[in-house]
């Protein structure tokens, strides 16, 4: 094992492959770009090579498992994807060696690996991706079984515990972080998610959508059965048959675990002719239908998972300058504000109504999505979190030698972005939530 120069960091990531994940790939590029050393250990989709080094990022990946299908099958994923890195962080430990384990969520197991690498004074950073007890309820009918909850949020709590700094995705993880998981605040830095400015910007818009002649509805994201397509869909159905509104197209980008039984619930629904579920698409297809899209929807239904969790697809849908329609759930709010539409939780015929008069009013459609955009430029893009994630490592690890090219000192010491920082540029996927919504 090499000397160390207490600069070097070990994420570990299973939720995705590493650079689909987009906050991972970020935040990687961010602290490799700011001089510190980073290796990644990842699962690998069909292609990807074992090892590889990608814009300076060291990454390490192990065959991908089979997708987890009910509680078993996600205690087989989570149970292989944790010895799977256990392994092969041995390896980057006696080759190279690291100082820090950044652990990126789901699954909460990651901690038993922290926890054992404290034991040779190596420090763990927690990055709080998702509510996994929370998801978990949300996902399973009649919220899973109590055992597994209960056992999620010790989880959590022993990963909290063990931690020596903790990464919020927003303010409502990071108030969980501090009561359930008692972590003191000042060890808690919010990062938010965000896309760079200068990927911020329209594509052709998809002719296939604009030659339909219709209003064009887009939602872009991960289909999970808590991301609430269903109801979108069935809002959809009650356009068509409440509201009598034909002159519609509505085309869904993404892909996810539910997207077999979304597809069957649009046929039953008859919303075939009125839908195109695109599955996965590579990155400018996506942003090239967003940009045909005359109203982005976020159908994300109100629980304890949703409402407290970011969706990456709003800011997505801010920085085109679309205006959204949502429910009206508490961190939609706190990242849309006045650029969304807001109707009751879960009432799908509210949503579809909010949807219509959206439809009939193109200067609000307009108004909506230039306030959007700005409040993206003004906060929102991935820039003002570079330095918050800079700010937390300096809190483990001194500063690297090199200088760090994105971020600059202000008169008043605060630590505030250049604009479209060169070291930064990476492209989104059609999977925005990767690591969950947030």
């Amino acid at each position: 094992m090499k000397t160390s120069s207490n600069n070097r960091i070990l994420m570990l990531l299973e939720n995705q492959a590493y650079p689909q994940d987009v906050r991972v790939r970020r935040e990687a590029q961010a602290l490799t770009a700011a001089g510190y050393t980073v290796s990644v250990i990842c699962p690998a989709k069909p292609g990807q090579p074992s090892r590889e080094v990608l814009k300076g990022v060291r990454l390490y990946r192990y065959p991908e498992s089979s997708g987890a299908n009910g509680f078993l099958g996600y205690l087989w994923e989570y149970g292989y994807s944790t010895t799977a890195s256990f392994l092969i962080s041995m390896i980057v430990f006696f080759r190279g060696g690291f100082d820090v384990i950044h652990a990126h969520n789901p699954p909460d197991t990651f901690v038993f690996i922290a926890a054992f690498y404290k034991l040779f004074g190596k420090r763990f950073v927690f990055d709080h991706h998702d509510l996994s007890p929370e998801m978990y309820e949300a996902r399973m009918p009649g919220g899973g079984n109590r055992v597994v909850y209960r056992a999620l949020v010790w989880l959590e709590k022993l990963t909290c515990f063990f931690a020596n700094h903790v990464i919020a995705t927003n303010e409502s993880y990071k108030k969980i972080e501090m009561q359930r998981g008692g972590v003191p605040e000042e060890r808690i830095t919010v990062v938010r998610n965000g896309i760079e400015l200068d990927r911020a910007r329209d594509n052709e818009p998809e002719r296939a959508l604009v030659e339909k002649g219709k209003i064009i509805i887009g939602y872009v994201g991960v289909m999970g059965f808590q991301d609430g397509v269903d109801y979108l869909l069935r809002a959809l159905h009650h356009l068509i048959h409440d509201l009598r509104r034909t002159d519609f197209y509505c085309v869904l980008v993404g892909t996810g675990d539910a997207w077999p039984k979304l597809r069957d619930l649009a046929r039953e629904l008859n919303l075939d002719s009125y839908t195109w579920f695109t599955g996965f698409v590579p990155s400018e297809k996506m942003q090239s239908c967003m940009c045909a899209a005359d109203i982005c929807v976020a159908p994300e239904p109100s629980n304890p998972f949703t409402d407290r969790s970011t969706m990456v697809k709003i800011g997505h849908y801010m920085s085109l300058g679309k205006p959204i329609v949502a429910f009206d759930l508490p961190e939609h709010r706190a990242t849309a504000a006045d650029a969304a539409i807001y109707v009751k939780p879960n009432e799908e015929l509210a949503f579809a109504k909010a949807i219509s008069e959206l439809m009939d009013d193109p200067g609000r459609r307009k108004a909506l999505g230039a306030l959007g955009r700005r409040r993206f430029e003004a906060e929102f893009a991935w820039e003002y979190s570079v330095p918050k994630l800079l700010e937390a490592y300096q809190t483990i690890l001194p500063r690297p030698q090199r200088a760090v090219a994105n971020v600059t000192k202000e008169p008043q010491g605060e630590l505030t972005p250049r604009p479209k920082p060169k070291s930064l540029h990476t492209t989104p996927t059609a999977r925005l939530e990767s690591g969950g919504p947030t």
